[in-house]
């Protein structure tokens, strides 16, 4: 594990970001709430969050712990980092400049435009957004705030766990969406392997399963219907052998299963959460993972930025 992605300076980054991100709260109910066998099944509410995700812990994280030049930020971004990047500049008087592909979804596009950042919508999937902010940053000499391979992302992400730990401190399984991993090697840099961390991917998106059967990050299929959110073209390096160590598996989920589980939290809940946020739950729906008797599991409800009439019926 990288020496500055630890426990302790998650910690740190905590006590650095805790006034400007909300602690974001817990449900606790039982697997047949959604159709599923009588487990305890414990659900962090993460898309309460400010800009809609977990993103905007990474993003004051990195803000309000280096130099910020007179040119401001720029991230790409499938939208959430996006949004969560134009909220946190916003907040700090700081100019935002934001690069996101055609697939971003509306509403995230929206977001991103309410909180004042210069927007550029560019390319068909995040990997063209990322080459065309990194363009901009050469000629602009703004400060580059990437969505997951950057140590202040991965210690903000982080404190998703430490909260986690905190309110559900009898997890024995956390189940985390992996788009780029930011979020789920923060997380598992926190456990460090106290509890089993298991990472859900889309079928059509299998980054993170790809790169520990290769041995590292390699280049992945971008597709399907969380792309938006969880199809970047590599995890990345700073994750990675946090995954190697910590992470205790990667499950695959189709389309299909998300747009379930989807449904089933707007259902049984009334909670909207967007196609990567659902890929958890779904992974329990659709059986690609099943808790032993007894075992205590936690989901990650990570970011609601869609629309609501989406699921209502």
């Amino acid at each position: 594990m990288p020496q500055l992605i630890s426990p302790e300076a998650i910690r740190v980054t905590y006590d650095l970001i805790r006034d400007r991100v909300r602690r974001t709260p817990v449900i606790t109910l039982s697997g047949t709430d959604f159709g599923l066998p009588p487990f305890p099944l414990t659900l962090k509410l993460e898309h309460l969050q400010h800009a809609g995700s977990f993103k905007t812990r990474g993003a004051f994280a990195n803000l309000l712990s280096l130099d910020l030049p007179p040119a401001g930020v720029v991230a790409a971004s499938g939208g959430n980092h996006g949004a969560a990047v134009a909220f946190a500049a916003r907040a700090l008087g700081v100019p935002a400049h934001i690069f996101v592909p055609t697939v971003s979804s509306p509403s995230k596009i929206e977001r991103i435009r309410a909180y004042g950042a210069d927007l550029v919508v560019i390319g068909e999937r995040y990997a063209d957004a990322l080459a065309a902010s990194e363009s901009f940053v050469v000629q602009h000499g703004a400060l580059a705030v990437h969505a997951y391979d950057q140590v202040g992302t991965l210690l903000g992400q982080g404190t998703v766990g430490l909260e986690l730990g905190e309110q559900a401190p009898d997890l024995h399984t956390l189940l985390v969406p992996v788009g780029g991993g930011g979020l789920i090697g923060g997380i598992a840099a926190w456990y460090a392997g106290s509890i089993r961390v298991v990472g859900v991917e889309p079928e059509a998106a299998p980054t993170l399963t790809l790169a520990l059967a290769a041995g590292q990050p390699v280049d992945a299929p971008a597709g399907g219907l969380a792309a938006d959110s969880l199809a970047p073209r590599q995890v990345g390096q700073l994750m990675f052998p946090i995954a190697q160590r910590f992470v205790e598996g990667v499950v695959l989920v189709n389309d299909d299963a998300i747009r379930l589980a989807q449904t089933r939290l707007w259902d049984a809940l009334r909670l909207v959460a967007e196609p990567g946020a659902a890929a958890p739950l779904a992974a329990l729906i659709s059986g690609r993972y099943r808790p032993k008797a007894d075992e205590r599991v936690g989901v990650l409800i990570s970011g609601a930025n869609t629309t609501a009439v989406d699921f209502a019926r």
